[in-house]
């Protein structure tokens, strides 16, 4: 039996830094917070929690913290996902926080981009989950002032929309980007559909190179391999859109977090295994699982 396992499976640069700046702020022994959970993994947080890591759950629960004194002398690191302007403005207005940035500079060129294009009057547009955290920094750089499309039947929704489609004949420019971890095939299909339907379209993928790396990865794999197996938190978007990606060329794909997750209902007369992960998934859980199925199957 043959285990292929895809050259970029695991933590993204973007993670991988963020996740390394917690550990060296343990060090510092000042109490530490992340603003959300640091990555999409429960096992890594978990592990975190047991060194005293706090996590911040939304601005609600930051402000009640900091009303509450909670946060005095304390040091809160912002994920790779970033954060919108208003977190930011809180954080630095309570005197007494250090403030650790390690958002993504992938998803930090994002910011800058649609300020840009915000602050020369044109209509943002992103392509990505309304409710990921990335998605909501972004859109916390322009007070929330931009249209959100997840797929094709959104895009074709909002180019449609008489107010869209009446401000595009009448020469409003739209600047179109995307999350981090958006899949490039929707990304190029929502593109289309734009250009189209708008006149004035200025198109920016921030798909960053890891993410379309990975999902071409996990492309071939699939279509390589009579089994795959996807590692990744639950809550992970990209590891999502990986198993997304796999199991319409694969049949017997399987999506799991840890190799606890892995039962015996895999068919043992499998001949090829493809292993691929999400970005939030450590190099540890990664070879647990390699080893395992080298081992079992």
């Amino acid at each position: 039996m043959e285990v292929k396992l895809a050259k970029t499976a695991g933590f993204c640069y973007g993670v991988e830094r963020a996740v390394n700046t917690v550990y060296e702020e343990i060090r510092s022994g000042q109490r530490i917070y992340t603003y959300g959970p640091i990555v999409h993994n429960d096992m890594v947080v978990e592990d975190l929690r047991k060194q005293g890591v706090g996590v911040i759950s939304d601005l609600e629960d930051l402000k009640a913290r900091i009303h509450a004194g909670e946060l005095n002398n304390t040091a809160v690191i912002i994920r790779a996902h970033g954060v919108g302007q208003e977190v930011m403005d809180i954080l630095s207005s309570a005197g007494d926080i250090r403030i650790v940035d390690a958002t993504c500079p992938f998803v930090k060129k994002i910011h800058d981009i649609v300020k840009e294009h915000y602050a020369a009057g044109e209509r943002i547009i992103i392509t990505g989950t309304k409710a990921h955290p990335e998605v909501q920094g972004i859109l916390g750089q322009i007070g929330g002032d931009a249209f959100v499309v997840e797929n094709t039947d959104e895009a074709y929704a909002l180019a449609d929309d008489p107010a869209v489609r009446n401000a595009s004949e009448e020469g409003c420019r739209f600047c179109l980007v995307s999350q981090t971890t958006f899949n490039t095939e929707k990304f190029k299909d929502i593109v289309d559909i734009f250009k189209k339907k708008l006149y004035y379209v200025t198109v920016v993928n921030t798909i960053c190179n890891a993410t379309q790396l990975r999902q071409k990865e996990a492309l071939a794999l699939s279509r390589e391999c009579d089994a795959m197996i996807v590692i990744g938190g639950k809550h992970s978007s990209n590891t999502a859109k990986l198993y997304d990606i796999c199991s319409k060329e694969c049949s017997a794909t399987y999506f799991i977090e840890s190799l606890d997750d892995l039962n015996e209902t895999i068919d043992q007369s499998v001949r090829c295994f493809g292993i691929t992960a999400g970005a939030s998934t450590p190099k540890t859980i990664i070879q647990e699982v390699l080893k395992y199925v080298r081992d079992e199957f």
